[in-house]
């Protein structure tokens, strides 16, 4: 019996620090049941993110607004590419109200590109922090907000509702923006974080590793971070999550990731995440 060359090719194995126990016990139930019941996207399930059990066994989620599916066709994400439907005017409502009932103290939201509007959905994004507000007067918000394709009256529209942190993600270094962030531009997000900083926002933002990057550039990216004010910084793995994405260059190691973030710290970065199973709401409580 001939074997075929397919069979013979072996899937690279994840690392062991890549391990992560499947979601389980009450909490994560709770969650879940909550999530399907008001017809939420969360970013936790449209991005298979490895710490999804962790956070919602500790009863907290990202909510994902806007719909779930994007205009953008980013080489590394997960959620489906399209023409989304059209807005739901209930969505901020009901995002609010489910964050009430999960006694969430600290929520993230985020939301997937929306090109298609003229209000790059900015609209929908202030009126969802305000809501959530007036539910829930004792909760704190971070944002992970998109780059509006730099028309910066609809970035003024968060600037204006204020929420506690605001986050936009450069995921990669600049070499390598056009290839993982097909439609996004290296400068137009660091200027988005620039405005948000001299708006008065908290900011944050997060890159990938594993892509392709060199130690150099990693830390050039984060002297660029340093320079627009960024004062919390995520740092993880890359991930394919499917064979049409980009494919894994290298599983950086622990220790990389340590040396990172002693790099950024002496840059004078405020607050830094790094390692393998960060994510860019990984432990977003403590970021307040």
């Amino acid at each position: 019996m001939e074997n075929s060359t397919e069979n013979k090719i072996e899937r690279v194995r994840k690392p062991d620090w890549l391990r992560v126990k499947l979601p389980t016990g009450d909490e994560y139930k709770k969650v879940r049941n909550i999530v399907s019941d008001h017809k939420l996207h969360t970013i936790c399930e449209s991005g298979n993110c490895p710490n999804m059990g962790e956070c919602w066994g500790a009863g907290t989620a990202t909510f994902m607004i806007l719909g779930n599916i994007c205009t953008r066709s980013c080489g590394f994400c997960n959620v489906a590419t399209g023409r989304p439907l059209p807005v739901d005017l209930q969505e901020p409502e009901r995002v609010a109200k489910s964050i009430q009932l999960m006694r969430i103290k600290h929520g993230v939201i985020t939301s997937v590109d929306r090109d298609d509007l003229k209000d790059g959905g900015s609209t929908i994004w202030a009126e969802t922090i305000t809501k959530v507000r007036e539910l829930n007067p004792g909760t704190t918000l971070e944002t992970l907000i998109p780059d509006f394709k730099g028309e910066w009256d609809n970035l003024q529209r968060i600037i204006d509702v204020a929420p506690e942190i605001v986050s936009h993600n450069l995921e990669t270094v600049r070499r390598l923006t056009k290839q993982v962030r097909i439609q996004a531009k290296y400068d137009r997000s660091l200027e988005v974080l620039k405005r948000l900083k001299d708006g008065g926002m908290k900011t944050k933002s997060g890159i990938m590793l594993g892509l392709g990057e060199t130690e150099e550039e990693v830390l050039e990216t984060l002297q660029d971070l340093k320079n627009v004010g960024c004062e919390i910084v995520t740092i993880g793995q890359y991930l394919q999550p499917t064979p049409k994405h980009l494919p894994v260059v290298e599983f950086v190691h622990p220790d990389q990731f340590a040396k990172y973030k002693k790099a950024g710290l002496e840059m004078g970065i405020g607050y830094i995440e790094s390692g393998p199973l960060v994510r860019s709401s990984y432990h977003a409580e403590k970021h307040i």
